[in-house]
């Protein structure tokens, strides 16, 4: 008893704190995880980086250019790189220049890259779509197992004030000496079972919201609640579609498949990027060097040395070079073959998955449109051994009332009732996130509405 009035004091607090706090529907806790998920925040870094290819790829078309500048000094026997000639004494030059390459013609494997990094930018943004449709799926049936528990503690509630009526109304027929004080010790027996009853749903109210906030990455548990709401099984017409019409349209607007099929697309690609390599290729060039020496030079005419300024020997030793280059693939081993060959094994594998993809959508959707059906049929069926627990039940309150029956056995009628309007609860839950799930792969949004 300790523990139990410790928890309701918690659960007090919670309540409290959690009345003072913002209530969240099914929207927007969706919405809110799509936006704070640190796996698709992850996911969408991942894409900013593919999407840097493209620009890698680009930059492959246009050409390079790069300066270099030396300065050196050389004491004794050296060279002078103005004139050639060798010379003994100190000197100190310096050179510089530019130069620029540009491929022509490579196989179009330039071209093949860019339209490649392309698809691949359009493959993880497919990806990073099905994540989150994965995550609404997970938030949608974490927000009905919050709702489930609630409803199954009201029933709880609302049980435990009848079996109170019931206790009392026991006590009275005990102290009048209508029925044997044992039939009160049953009907205790039966409140005391409900108490943990109402415990564990509370508990389970309490886990449940903390699974849902944590989907949500939020970590203020004691905060966080859902709005207080019974939900019927909404309407919905997508069973009046067969799974076969369901999965045709499937096919068309899942991100999964479209992941499937962009990663065939880019698998051909490789291929193309592969037999490029059998091809010449064919670039140009262009050079721009001049120089400077410290060098004095004799002049014949003068009789005198001179040497020129460092701006004059730029410009009189200056010289450019230009020009183009063809290579020819001849033979490199088995390399440009055996990549060849391993392009095409990965369109082979990259179309079965997409096979496998298509065959695993169907099963899911044909499974999904199975459990609708059963569950459907489940809840019926539910609903109707409620109807027909509580007859029972009242028909077996008026026999204990008038001391027909004796406590055991009213307690049994009483608890059959219990466990049918609890699965009445999870059958009904059930339902509804497998008919959620179905409309989800109809591509209808995911609302209880």
């Amino acid at each position: 008893m300790k523990f139990n009035s410790i928890l309701i004091v918690f659960l007090c607090t919670v309540g409290i704190a959690t009345g003072q706090s913002k209530k969240w529907t099914l929207q927007e806790c969706v919405e809110y995880a799509v936006e704070n998920n640190l796996t698709i925040e992850q996911f969408e870094l991942d894409l900013q980086n593919v999407q840097l290819e493209k620009s890698d790829a680009l930059g492959d078309f246009l050409p390079n250019l790069n300066a270099s500048s030396s300065v050196s000094g050389n004491t004794g026997l050296s060279f002078d790189p103005t004139t050639n000639q060798a010379v003994t004494t100190t000197i100190f030059t310096a050179s510089g220049g530019f130069s620029s390459n540009v491929t022509l013609f490579d196989g179009l494997r330039n071209l093949h890259r860019y339209n490649r990094a392309k698809l691949n930018a359009i493959s993880s943004q497919y990806r990073l779509d099905n994540l989150k449709d994965d995550i609404r799926l997970n938030v949608a049936n974490a927000y009905l197992q919050v709702l489930s528990n609630k409803e199954s503690l009201h029933v709880f509630n609302a049980q435990y004030a009848v079996t109170q009526q019931d206790l009392k109304r026991t006590k009275e027929l005990v102290d009048a000496g209508v029925v044997a004080r044992g039939d009160l010790l049953e009907v205790e027996a039966t409140a005391a079972t409900q108490e943990q009853q109402i415990v564990n749903a509370e508990n389970s109210i309490i886990i449940s919201k903390i699974n849902l906030a944590q989907l949500l990455q939020i970590t203020a548990y004691e905060n966080f609640d859902i709005v207080d709401e019974s939900f019927e099984i909404p309407p919905s017409e997508v069973l009046t579609n067969s799974p076969k019409t369901i999965y045709d349209k499937a096919l068309i607007f899942r991100n999964d498949i479209k992941l499937s099929e962009m990663n065939v697309a880019i698998a051909e690609k490789d291929l193309k990027i592969s037999k490029g390599a059998l091809l010449p290729t064919l670039g140009a060039f262009f050079n721009y060097n001049t120089r400077y020496s410290s060098q004095q030079q004799f002049d014949a005419g003068s009789g005198q040395f001179f040497r020129d300024s460092f701006k004059d020997q730029l410009w009189i030793n200056d010289g450019i070079s230009y020009g183009a280059q063809l290579n020819i693939p001849i033979f490199n081993g088995f390399t440009v073959k055996n990549n060849i060959k391993r392009s095409k094994i990965g369109i082979d594998r990259a179309k079965n998955q997409l096979e496998q993809d298509k065959l695993a959508l169907e099963t899911t959707i044909n499974q999904a449109y199975v459990d609708v059906k059963s569950f459907a049929k489940a809840f019926e069926a539910a609903e109707k051994t409620v109807e027909a627990r509580r007859l029972a039940f009242e028909y077996s309150k008026e026999r204990f009332d008038v001391g027909l029956m004796n406590s055991f056995d009213y307690s049994q009628a009483q608890s059959r009732v219990d466990d049918a309007e609890a699965q009445l609860i999870r059958t009904k839950y059930d339902y509804i996130f497998r008919l959620k799930v179905l409309e989800f792969y109809f591509g209808m949004p995911i609302t209880l509405d």
